[in-house]
């Protein structure tokens, strides 16, 4: 489904693609930064206190999360900046992509980075050794996290409608809001391998998303009815 909103809607656009690469970039650079703290306070720590590893994992996870909304939030800034530029050099003083237009695409590149890094992990769990559930574990570990990926990769695209949205109208409580689905989401990901936990709530979650970055972006019902009657 990802590949095919990258096909339909960006790959013919040569400045959609470019906000993509960079939005990829910007989440790359800001899961580098999350890793680099992550991986120093574990080596400055005790490791067999697993308590205190449990609390560094939760630590990690959180920073990583606030940190990935500080660097939309900063690639924000840098598009509307770029917005203006462009406004100020055509010919109609008119901007070639719509600031809607830029959060989908930008929301899109941080969630086909992250969903690559993600597929990049579950095949380097593939190739060995061993066998998964071999030992009573859950058999779908692959299936799950197939089906894992593809809402992170979504849900990227949603947030980053909603928060543009919330930053473009000084509505910060839709930045609260999206920093807040993005920490619940994964934090629903400590109850695996009770993969239950975690799906549900997150695709519970992308739907409530999706409905609100549709509304935000113009769409209505009467829209709706007409896209699925194909009229």
């Amino acid at each position: 489904p990802a590949l095919g909103l990258f096909l339909f809607t960006i790959a013919r656009d040569p400045l959609r693609i470019i906000i993509l690469i960079a939005g990829a970039f910007f989440w790359l650079v800001s899961l580098l930064l999350s890793s680099l703290i992550w991986f120093i306070a574990v080596k400055a720590s005790d490791p067999q206190d697993e308590t205190l590893q449990k609390g560094l994992l939760i630590f990690g996870i959180m920073f990583s999360v606030l940190l990935q909304e500080a660097f939309r939030f900063l690639y924000y800034k840098l598009l509307r900046k770029a917005i203006e530029g462009l406004v100020a050099l055509s010919e109609d003083g008119c901007s070639p992509i719509s600031i809607q237009q830029t959060a989908y695409v930008a929301g899109m590149g941080f969630g086909l980075m992250s969903g690559a890094f993600s597929m990049i992990n579950l095949l380097a769990d593939a190739l060995g050794p061993g066998t998964v559930g071999i030992h009573g574990d859950s058999q779908l570990y692959f299936l799950t996290s197939a089906f894992m990926t593809m809402v992170l990769i979504f849900l990227h695209t949603f947030w980053g409608i909603l928060f543009f949205h919330g930053c473009e109208h000084q509505r910060w409580w839709e930045i609260t809001a999206v920093i807040i689905m993005h920490l619940a989401v994964s934090g629903s990901t400590f109850c695996n391998p009770l993969y239950m936990g975690s799906l549900v709530p997150s695709y519970l979650l992308m739907a409530t998303a999706a409905t609100w970055a549709y509304l935000l972006s113009g769409g209505s019902a009467q829209n709706l009815r007409r896209f699925l009657l194909c009229k």
